[in-house]
């Protein structure tokens, strides 16, 4: 591996740490190198907290205090030092000042970027600054890599709607559901271990999406309960409002947000969207979270509903549970149209018979 492309790995696995904590911002991970050793890293946490290239400086000057090496040591080997950072330094004054400035302010010379920033308000600006500032700046290093880091963000960024996600857990013989429920509660297909696994991406993931059908029947919490980590925020399809006040969604617990045909008066972490539901339902839905600044969002039930999102080819990836029982009879599974598939991975690892199949989308409509 290549001097560039190894300390570029180092910043995409740090950035990975912040995973469902930095929205709305993007992933980024950091770190300064000299003389081939790393001297300091960091990565972005959380919206409103320092970016990765502040808390690589940091954590930097904290190695350089233990060391006891003196102010002009300090700046002398900062000026000597590269900066690694997977997404390029922001060049604006948003909630925390332009991180261009402050490796300017600093003297570093050279700063290797993974990707640029496809945001308005920076859009190479910060390349710009610091290449005007004198600064030898390499740009592309590991640049895929850095972009799938952050699909989430540029998607939201560059076509105006949340990253999709299609979810469901499914029976050998093609069911979700059998045809009658006992209780007004979840019936599990898939094992413990998948239903953890399935927690995880809900605190990974900025907002989790289901039908009517779906809270009627499950009566769900759609929280990450089994996994450490933000629940996300609820997203639920009610067209005319037939969701009775008693069932959890409406506990105010999560942000949650219904997206109805009905006018209705907002509550405690519940607001009302009114929207068509005759054309383009999906559509609507992506402009609508688009305008709430979700990023990512998970399509988790039912099947009318993750099928509207495949019909209008609006999704990005599908996960797909397939767990060891039969049902003979039931709700039939969403079904993919292969025509848009350009990736389909059973998962390498099988847990007491379960399959996570993954599917990815190669050409979404927008």
């Amino acid at each position: 591996m290549k001097v560039h492309e190894k300390y570029m790995a180092r910043c995409i696995q740090l950035a990975k740490n912040g995973l469902g904590t930095t929205y709305p911002n993007p992933l980024v991970g950091c770190v300064l190198v000299h003389n081939n050793a790393i001297i300091g890293e960091g990565y972005h946490y959380k919206s409103g907290l320092p970016h990765a290239e502040v808390n690589a400086v940091q954590n930097t000057i904290k190695a350089f205090e233990k060391k006891e090496l003196t102010t002009a040591q300090q700046e002398q080997l900062f000026k000597e030092a590269t900066c690694y950072v997977s997404l390029e330094p922001c060049s604006h004054f948003g909630k925390t000042p332009p991180c261009a400035d402050l490796l300017i302010a600093k003297g570093i010379k050279k700063v290797v970027v993974g990707s640029t920033d496809p945001n308005p308000k920076v859009a190479g600006r910060g390349i710009k600054k610091l290449m005007e500032a004198g600064c030898e700046v390499v740009i592309g290093v590991l640049e895929d890599a850095c972009n799938d880091l952050n699909k989430r963000f540029f998607t939201f960024q560059n076509n105006k709607r949340p990253y999709i996600i299609l979810k469901w857990a499914q029976t050998q013989d093609g069911f979700i559901a059998p045809v009658e429920q006992n209780e007004i509660a979840p019936v599990w297909i898939s094992n413990q271990n998948s239903l953890q696994r399935a927690h995880k991406l809900r605190a990974e993931e900025q907002a989790i999406l289901v039908g009517t059908t779906t809270v009627l029947k499950d009566n769900p919490s759609l929280t990450a309960r089994h996994w450490k980590g933000d629940s996300p925020t609820r997203i639920i399809l009610d067209r005319t409002l037939k969701i009775a006040t008693n069932h959890t969604i409406y506990d105010g617990k999560e942000d949650t947000i219904i997206i109805t045909e009905k006018v209705a008066e907002n509550r405690e972490n519940i607001k009302f969207i009114k929207t068509s539901f005759v054309d383009s339902l999906a559509e609507n839905i992506c402009k609508i979270l688009y305008n709430q600044n979700i990023q990512s969002v998970i399509i988790e039930g039912g099947t009318k509903t993750i099928q509207t999102f495949i019909n209008e080819n609006l999704w990005d990836e599908a996960l797909v549970f397939q767990g060891s029982k039969n049902f003979q009879q039931g709700v039939e599974a969403p079904q993919l149209e292969m025509a848009q598939i350009s990736e389909k991975n059973p998962d390498s690892t099988r847990d007491k018979n379960d399959t996570l199949i993954y599917y990815k989308n190669s050409a979404p409509a927008c």
